[in-house]
């Protein structure tokens, strides 16, 4: 008789880009800053908004780790708080970049022509412009808000994605399996949304991720200089700006200040092992690095 042999279960496999250090360590930072928005008014910290005045420039303590500003207000609790604002605000900055740069950039590139040459025209505008000036210039018209602050550092972001992805799109619209497609009947658009447009995904993922970061700091350097939230809205920028001119309360401005240095860097940690895993030149050696 001959065993029967048990069909072989499966191991779980972890994609390449997540088996690299560098990659855990800003995963599990970021991770951690999303757990902490999320159940941020679970924690039982103090309101960010109570103010004691007796309480004012208090240094770290037991009762109040992060010490607290000049009104009294726990700096731990508003740091905590202020991930509530600075995390969603950047995902939809950078969504709305990604989506708004690689759509203008993809027909200017499959298109050519009159598409392609206002398109980089406008692009070329925003880009003779320095990136926190123009944002600034955009900020101070709309008004200080927090969404005036994004909806001024989408104009200045979208351009980014839009030239990039016009690269891509001319490199791949000569590939041999987009020119069968168009001779098979299929129409342009058809064509860049079927052919084109799944094969310059991966590094647009790449840029995406890495801007996150960019994006979180202009965001701060914008609050920081008034344009952005309103007080007394908790967010790292302004944060770091009211302990700017009080230097012998170190607290007020160190705490929100490795907030953003802690979420910056686990961004550009998981976009270069993003981008190390998807480029071909590279993946071979983070595959083979990573047994």
């Amino acid at each position: 008789m001959t065993a029967v042999q048990l069909p072989r279960r499966r191991a779980l496999r972890v994609p390449i880009a997540w088996r690299r250090p560098a990659a855990v360590v800003g995963a599990v930072v970021l991770l951690a800053w999303v757990v902490v928005a999320l159940l941020d008014p679970l924690l039982g910290l103090q309101d960010p908004l109570r103010q004691s005045v007796g309480d004012a420039f208090r240094a770290p303590s037991a009762a109040h780790p992060f010490g607290t500003d000049a009104l009294g207000r726990d700096v731990l609790s508003r740091t905590l708080w202020g991930v509530r604002a600075s995390l969603p605000l950047a995902v939809a900055l950078v969504a709305g970049s990604l989506v708004i740069g690689s759509v203008l950039g993809a027909l200017a590139g499959y298109l050519g022509g009159a598409v392609d040459e206002v398109i980089m025209r406008i692009a070329d505008l925003v880009f003779a412009f320095p990136t926190i000036i123009l944002a600034m210039v955009v900020a101070a018209a709309l008004g200080p808000s927090l969404l005036n602050a994004v909806l001024a550092l989408l104009v200045v972001s979208w351009p980014n994605y839009a030239r990039v992805m016009r690269s891509l799109v001319l490199g791949a619209r000569g590939q041999e399996y987009v020119i069968a497609g168009r001779l098979l009947g299929a129409g342009p658009f058809t064509s860049l949304r079927r052919d084109v447009l799944p094969n310059v995904s991966a590094p647009m993922l790449v840029l995406a991720m890495l801007d996150f970061g960019n994006q979180i700091l202009l965001l701060a350097g914008l609050s920081f200089l008034g344009l952005g939230a309103v007080p007394p809205t908790p967010e790292w920028g302004s944060m770091v700006a009211d302990g700017v001119t009080q230097f012998s309360s170190w607290w007020l401005a160190t705490f929100p200040g490795l907030a953003i240095f802690s979420v910056v860097v686990a961004f550009n940690l998981i976009g270069d092992s993003l981008r190390d895993a998807l480029d071909p030149r590279t993946a071979g050696a983070v595959q083979g690095s990573s047994i």
